[in-house]
């Protein structure tokens, strides 16, 4: 499903409908930080992505929001890469994709196991090419969240 018509589903729907736990199954159960959030980081706008996540993981409760917490730090992480800062990329995707292995495979519909593997590539491409060729990283290897 196409996160923009994710967006449009939760704007639809009653808030009473969100359940909040890990385990959901559909866009529609994505609070619409999160989901702007998720936008913003699969058109690489990391800055934008961490404004939005870093709001719904504040907001939230639940466990649920270390998957927000889990995104968000690989996001900083890549943004960290485009800015030439080679330990910040590789702390903050190491530390996210370990906080996103609490939801694998799958949490609110979202395929957390493919964005911890294609994170975890990118994190062994940073480490193997090292802080002083951080520029030549692959940047069409940054994941996407995708939906399961």
């Amino acid at each position: 499903m196409a996160v923009a018509a994710a967006v449009e589903a939760v704007a639809a729907r009653d808030d009473d409908d969100f359940n909040g736990e890990a385990g959901g199954n559909k866009p529609g159960d994505v609070p619409d930080l999160v989901l702007k959030g998720i936008e913003e980081f699969n058109k690489g706008e990391f800055y934008e992505c961490h404004e939005y996540l870093e709001e719904a993981w504040m907001q939230e409760s639940r466990n649920v929001r270390f998957l927000y917490q889990g995104i968000l730090q690989v996001g900083v992480g890549f943004y960290h890469q485009q800015n030439g800062n080679w330990r910040g990329a590789t702390s903050l995707i190491r530390n996210g994709t370990t906080r996103l292995k609490e939801f694998e495979p799958v949490t609110l519909g979202i395929d957390v196991s493919r964005l911890v593997r294609e994170s975890e590539q990118c994190l062994e491409e940073l480490e193997e090419i090292g802080r002083d060729r951080i520029q030549e990283f692959d940047r069409s290897k940054v994941p996407k969240v995708e939906w399961a």
